[in-house]
């Protein structure tokens, strides 16, 4: 089991990939309706058709699994915006990513140290398409909590899968998957 804490585990969400597949999913769960339109009353982006690939469930599964939620994503502020009504969420943090042009460590994702030194040794599950084995290591190496990094599948989007494994790892307090 995952140690109490005062504050519950992280959870780092990236959206693109994430929670909008680059491929549609299937119809049978909750989506939204965008009918491709842009509607002139609604915030930017709520026409994008993109948006049809959401799944209304994913934000009351994110919500179920007790962690704070933060947005890690290059959609910044508006993930508050756009993608957190449509799922039922409510604003969340959003990590501002550094300007700094800094190349990370070779085969490390841009984000990853940067999400580690978010964490600030807090446990942190982070939900993306592009984590590797190395991210995976580094973490390993250089986070004094524990990590999930859970690669998610981008034509798939967020899956009963992925939140089987976030589940898992919070019950029983595993690293890596």
């Amino acid at each position: 089991m995952l140690p109490s804490v005062a504050q519950p585990p992280l959870i780092f969400l990236d959206v693109d990939g994430v929670l909008i597949p680059f491929r549609g999913r299937p119809t049978t769960r909750g989506r939204p309706s965008t009918g491709g339109e842009v509607n002139a009353e609604a915030p930017d982006g709520w026409g994008n058709p993109l948006l049809d690939r959401l799944d209304l469930d994913d934000g009351r599964r994110l919500l179920a699994l007790g962690c704070q939620l933060v947005w890690a994503t290059t959609w910044m502020a508006e993930a508050n915006e756009i993608i957190a009504p449509r799922l039922g969420l409510p604003a969340l943090p959003v990590v501002e990513w550094p300007d700094s042009g800094e190349e990370p460590e070779h085969g490390l994702h841009w984000k990853t140290v940067f999400l580690t030194r978010w964490a600030a040794g807090r446990p942190f599950v982070w939900l993306d398409d592009e984590i590797t084995d190395a991210d995976r290591r580094w973490v390993a190496a250089n986070h004094p909590g524990q990590a999930l990094l859970h690669r998610v599948d981008p034509f798939a989007g967020l899956t009963d899968a992925a939140f089987a494994a976030v589940h898992q790892w919070l019950g029983q307090g595993n690293d890596g998957a």
